[in-house]
């Protein structure tokens, strides 16, 4: 059946390539985005899925919190950040966080928080250690997958020492991992056009590297949807890649979807159809060869086109969430909270079976009384 799809595909020696475990080049990537066989495409990426992951599809029980909307960067596509004298803004206390978090712990009993924010100029560096290390005594089993690279960045410069220095210090307080944000699209264009202040993206790989060499893993992104081009999407993978290729340290690559509404990018945007969805979501797994998981963020793709995207290369269907703002602020019409068995259920629906996983990918199994336990893969 695949060989009778590649016949017919204007893509297919590039397709038969990569089935053959060839690599992609930034040539191919973009014939891909520009080809319209996506049936093809996607039952390409699809196999290669299965080579990697079998039949599985994985979520986490997890809790977000957004501890700040107050934010230096003022990036233009973004509807979450505040100004510091906004009267709406919010900066929430260790204590406050602390207590956001229990609320959920004995329904959900959660494996992993996901902690990310803005960058807070009136937050001292004491904040973020004494954050994790509150986080960690109550809540000792729970993984901390906490602050963007842009965000360790801001905290590095706080503290007056390196980034590295910096990592060793925040992994000493309860650090796990690193969350993928921030990445948007590398290209200096792009970045110029939508996030002038943010930091760079040599910056933002140096930043991975350096968790990467000292143990502390982390996910990557891709913002799609906007002003970027198909070439500019492929060289921001093929960086993903190439450090990939140095340091093995990503988890899993993460496309997120923009929501323009409420933000300040004008005019010219790209269109997004599910059809550029689901291409986004396939060629990634193509390009990214050395990436064990592509993630489909349900909050930013919908859950209904989440599920597609499990035939199309994806792997992975996030978590519960419970709590986000930073895309329903940008007009994301998704609920923010999936139960474990509402995941469960929209994964069986796809053909594939849910695997609750934690932040590092090793299975969880959970007791009568939904205790968890984590089975090391």
């Amino acid at each position: 059946m695949m060989e009778q799809v590649l016949e017919k595909s204007d893509v297919r020696d590039i397709l038969r390539r990569a089935l053959d475990g060839g690599r992609l080049t930034i040539d191919d990537g973009i014939r891909l985005f520009r080809s319209n066989d996506l049936l093809a495409i996607g039952a390409a990426a699809n196999i290669i899925r299965q080579r990697l992951n079998g039949n599985r599809t994985y979520y986490v029980v997890n809790r977000h919190i957004n501890y700040t909307d107050i934010c230096k960067n003022k990036c233009r596509f973004c509807a979450f950040y505040k100004s510091s004298d906004d009267v709406a803004a919010h900066r929430m206390s260790i204590a406050e966080i602390v207590d956001r978090a229990s609320e959920q712990y004995d329904r959900l009993k959660f494996t992993e928080l996901h902690i990310v924010g803005g960058c807070d100029p009136d937050l001292p560096f004491d904040y973020y250690t004494n954050l994790l290390s509150s986080l960690k005594s109550k809540f000792p089993n729970v993984h901390l997958q906490a602050f963007t690279a842009v965000e360790i960045v801001h905290i590095a410069e706080v503290g007056g020492m390196s980034v590295r220095q910096t990592l060793q210090i925040l992994r000493e307080a309860g650090l796990g991992s690193i969350p993928g944000g921030g990445a948007e699209v590398f290209a200096t264009r792009v970045r110029s056009l939508l996030c002038p202040a943010k930091l760079p993206a040599e910056k933002w790989l140096e930043v991975m590297r350096e968790a990467h060499s000292l143990g502390i893993r982390s996910n990557a992104t891709m913002l799609y949807g906007h002003v970027e081009t198909d070439e500019e999407r492929i060289r921001h993978m093929l960086s993903l890649r190439e450090l990939q290729d140095q340091t093995g340290g990503f988890m899993a690559f993460i496309p997120l979807k923009f929501h323009p509404k409420n933000t300040r990018v004008d005019g010219n945007l790209r269109p997004q159809s599910s059809i550029d969805d689901l291409k986004v979501f396939a060629i990634s797994r193509l390009m990214l060869d050395n990436f064990p998981h592509i993630k489909a963020f349900w909050i930013m793709l919908g859950v209904k086109l989440a599920q597609v995207a499990l035939s199309f290369g994806a792997d992975d269907f996030d978590g519960t969430v419970v709590e986000e703002h930073i895309t329903h602020r940008a007009g994301a019409k998704t609920p923010e909270c999936l139960t474990p068995a509402e995941i469960r259920a929209l994964i069986g629906e796809t053909g594939t079976v849910p695997i609750e996983r934690d932040t590092l990918y090793n299975e969880v199994k959970r007791d009568e009384a939904g205790v968890p336990a984590v089975l090391k893969c």
